[in-house]
C-alpha cells in the first residue's frame, strides 16, 4: 500500500509536467524527453562479512551479504529532476544470523535481511536557494543524532514525504519535512518495516561568524505504530573552531506526544573538544541521554551506528538514561585511516554501571572506483546486557 501511495504521488506530477511541456524548449534548454533519456546510471556494490559472538547466545552470527544499488539521475528540465533508486540484498553462503525476519533466532542480530526494495524515488525542484522534493528520500541532518539514513545497515533507512530547503553554505539554512513514512531497516517482510504517521521535521543553522554555527531544530514524531515513540524534540547545537581545537556543544528536550502512553520529559547533552595531538587527531566527548521517572529520552530515527559503540547495545536507550563518556584517536596510516574509541556507560539515573567497548576500525580508498574497511568492537558488560564481539569486512566498488 504504501508503495503505491508513494509511486501514485510522484507519477502524478512527472505527468502533470510532460503532459504540457513534452517536446517543449524553453531558452534553449532541453526537453523533457531529453531530460529523460540522458539521465545518469549509477551501480553500487557493497560486500560485508559480519561476525558477531555474543556470551548470551551459544552460536556465533556469520552474516555475508551482498547489497546491489542501482540508481538512475535524469537531466534537468525546467529546473524539474528525478531520481530512481532501487537495493537488493542477497546473502553469500549459508545465512548464520539472525536477520530478524529469517527465524534464525538461535544465533545473535545482524540486521541485514534479504530483498529488494525502492530505496529512493522522488522528483525535485529547484529555484535560487530553494529546493522542493517529493517522494521516498534519504535525509541526514547534521550529524545524524537525530535524522538519519543509517547508511551502515544494507538496507538504509528512508523516507516518504516533502522536504524543502532554503539557503546555501555560509548563510542561513531552512530545512523543512513533511513525511507520512518512515522505511526502515528491516525489510518489507518484517512487522517491523514502517513507522507511520505525521512527522514534522524542522531545522535552521546560521553562521555566527567564519568556523562558529548555531543550529537550531524541532522534531515532531506524532507516530501512529509506535507509541511508545511519540515524541517533540526542540533543541539547539554548537560547533566552533577556537585554533586547533574544534568544539561541539547540544542540548535538547524530549516530551511525550499523540499516543504515547508515558507521560515524561527528558533532556538530552553532548560536548565534545577535538584537537591534533602531532600526526594523532584526538577526541574527547560527553554525551547523556537523561530520563524521567524511567521513560528514558530516545531517538528512534538516528543513525544509531555512529553513537554508544559499534556493538549497538543501546539502540533503544535504557529506561534509567545513558551516560557516555568517549575518548579517541585518528591518524593516517599505511595509505589509509586508523581510528581507536573508547567508551564507558553508565545510567543516567542511578548507579548502574553499564560496561565499557572499545572500538577500532581501519579504511582504506584504493581509488575512485574501490575502497575497504574492517573494524572491530569489544564490549565488556557490566550491569546492563552481554560481553559481545563483533568484526567486519567491508569491500565497496562504486561506478
Amino acid at each position: 500500500m504504501k508503495e503505491q501511495k508513494l509511486s501514485t504521488a510522484v507519477a502524478a506530477i512527472i505527468l502533470g509536467v510532460s503532459a504540457s511541456q513534452v517536446g517543449a524548449v524553453e531558452n534553449g534548454s532541453a526537453t523533457l524527453i531529453d531530460a529523460l533519456t540522458l539521465g545518469e546510471v549509477g551501480v553500487n556494490l557493497r560486500y560485508r562479512v559480519e561476525h558477531v559472538d555474543q556470551d548470551n547466545i551459544n552460536d556465533v552470527a556469520i552474516a555475508s551479504t551482498l547489497r546491489t544499488r542501482l540508481n538512475w539521475t535524469s537531466g534537468s528540465y525546467r529546473s524539474f529532476d528525478a531520481f530512481f533508486e532501487v537495493d537488493n540484498v542477497s546473502g553469500i553462503g549459508n545465512d548464520n544470523y539472525n536477520s530478524t525476519v529469517n527465524g534464525n533466532s538461535e544465533h545473535p542480530v545482524v540486521a541485514d535481511p534479504e530483498g529488494t526494495e525502492v530505496n529512493q524515488a522522488y522528483l525535485q525542484y529547484r529555484a535560487g536557494n530553494s529546493a522542493v522534493i517529493v517522494g521516498r528520500q534519504r535525509i541526514n541532518l547534521d550529524s545524524q543524532r537525530f535524522i538519519g539514513s543509517v547508511g551502515w545497515r544494507q538496507n538504509e533507512q528512508t523516507y516518504d514525504g516533502l522536504r524543502y530547503q532554503y539557503g546555501a553554505e555560509g548563510q542561513l539554512q531552512l530545512d523543512y519535512s513533511y513525511l507520512y513514512n518512515v522505511n526502515r531497516i528491516f525489510g518489507e517482510d518484517s512487522d517491523r518495516a514502517d513507522l507511520d504517521g505525521d512527522i514534522q521535521l524542522f531545522h535552521a543553522s546560521y553562521p555566527l561568524v567564519e568556523n562558529h554555527k548555531l543550529t537550531a531544530f524541532f522534531y515532531n514524531l506524532d507516530l501512529d505504530n509506535a507509541s511508545s515513540f511519540a515524541a517533540r524534540t526542540y533543541g539547539a547545537a554548537y560547533r566552533g573552531d577556537f585554533g586547533r581545537f574544534e568544539t561541539q556543544l547540544s542540548y535538547a528536550r524530549q516530551q511525550d506526544i499523540g499516543s504515547n502512553p508515558s507521560d515524561y520529559a527528558a533532556d538530552y547533552y553532548l560536548a565534545e573538544i577535538a584537537a591534533p595531538l602531532g600526526p594523532v587527531t584526538g577526541k574527547l566527548g560527553y554525551e547523556v541521554l537523561g530520563s524521567d521517572s524511567g521513560v528514558s529520552f530516545k531517538t528512534p530515527l538516528a543513525t544509531l551506528h555512529k553513537f554508544q559503540g559499534f556493538t549497538d547495545q543501546f539502540l533503544v536507550t535504557p529506561a534509567d538514561g545513558i551516560e557516555d563518556l568517549y575518548i579517541g584517536g585518528s591518524l593516517a596510516w599505511a595509505g589509509g585511516d586508523l581510528g581507536i574509541t573508547y567508551h564507558n556507560f553508565e545510567a543516567s539515573e542511578g548507579s548502574e554501571n553499564y560496561g565499557n567497548e572499545w572500538n577500532i576500525s581501519y579504511s582504506h580508498k584504493f581509488d575512485q572506483h574501490f575502497s575497504a574497511l574492517v573494524k572491530y568492537a569489544n564490549y565488556d558488560a557490566e550491569d546492563y546486557s552481554s560481553d559481545t564481539d563483533k568484526f567486519w569486512l567491508m569491500l565497496t566498488a562504486k561506478f
